[in-house]
């Protein structure tokens, strides 16, 4: 009878901590739209300090363009996976703050947390790697101590704080807060879609250093079309439906199979199609940006 009792006090034991071991990593990592010109980052680190100085802190990014969510949502979808089962993220691009929209931590179906405004920033991620569970952050309990009064930098005094809690492994993520459903506010895009021999895509970022366009066509998608190398590339990019680019280009495998200056199709790094001026900057000299509202059309010619 005792063994039998300790036996199933060990299992209790050893099931409490794999639930919490995917949420006690100790690390978060931070990106925002701050920048890196005063103390704001700073402060969200020191925050999380203040909880456990076993923490491990990164940045992902606080190049955000300001207010730019859609940026930030893609910069998720981008980093996430590369990271261990258990990392938290904390995302504060928020020009909401403040507002009625909601703080919240996300659990993907891979195991990360997203501490974020439930504003779009979650789009991406969680599409790509589903929601396991979506918690609203109970700020009676997991907001820094006097901080009631400000209401501007919910980075510092909720985000990077409760990201920190959840890290360390002082709460549970049942501890976050309430359960929500399994939904996001979620900013619209034409998803990478086959029609024919035509494929429809997005263009959700630019390579910012290179200029050049990334889609969201990946590459098993093309790879329906049959491509080889060398074959010609119909692209078509527009804005809002009002076309921007219109032209050919060869499908290479790198920037140098055409002469400088010249325009290429090619697979970026995570596999997606992409548009490029070797030696040049395809973006800023077609007038193309990225976002919600761009979309592209791709076909052999």
């Amino acid at each position: 009878m005792k063994k039998n009792l300790l036996a199933a006090t060990f299992l209790i034991v050893l099931l409490l901590l794999v639930k919490l071991s995917s949420a006690q990593n100790k690390i978060v990592v931070f990106q925002s739209d701050f920048g890196l010109k005063d103390g704001a980052v700073s402060a969200m680190k020191g925050v999380a300090m203040g909880v456990s100085t076993d923490l491990k802190l990164y940045d992902l990014t606080h190049e955000i363009p300001a207010y730019n969510i859609w940026e930030a949502s893609y910069r998720l979808e981008q980093t996430v996976r590369y990271w261990p089962a258990g990392t938290v993220f904390v995302s504060v691009v928020d020009p909401g703050v403040g507002t009625a929209r909601k703080s919240v931590v996300l659990k993907t179906k891979s195991g990360h947390y997203i501490v974020t405004p439930n504003n779009g920033t979650l789009t991406l991620i969680a599409a790509s790697l589903g929601i396991d569970e979506i918690r609203e952050i109970d700020e009676a309990v997991n907001r820094r101590k006097d901080s009631q009064k400000s209401y501007t930098f919910h980075g510092r005094d909720v985000y990077a704080f409760t990201a920190a809690r959840l890290a360390a492994g002082v709460i549970s993520f049942e501890q976050v807060g309430p359960v929500l459903p399994k939904q996001v506010v979620s900013i619209p895009f034409q998803q990478a879609v086959l029609t024919g021999k035509t494929i429809k895509g997005n263009i959700p970022v630019l390579d910012v250093q290179y200029g050049n366009v990334w889609t969201n066509i990946p590459d098993t998608l093309f790879k329906q079309l049959d491509p080889k190398v060398g074959d010609m590339v119909n692209v078509t990019i527009s804005y809002k439906n009002k076309q921007v680019y219109t032209g050919t280009m060869p499908y290479c495998q790198t920037f140098g199979a055409v002469a400088e200056g010249k325009p290429l199709a090619y697979l970026n790094s995570l596999l997606q199609v992409s548009f490029a001026l070797n030696m040049g900057d395809f973006a800023k000299t077609n007038n193309v940006a990225s976002g919600g509202d761009w979309s592209v059309e791709v076909r052999l010619k």
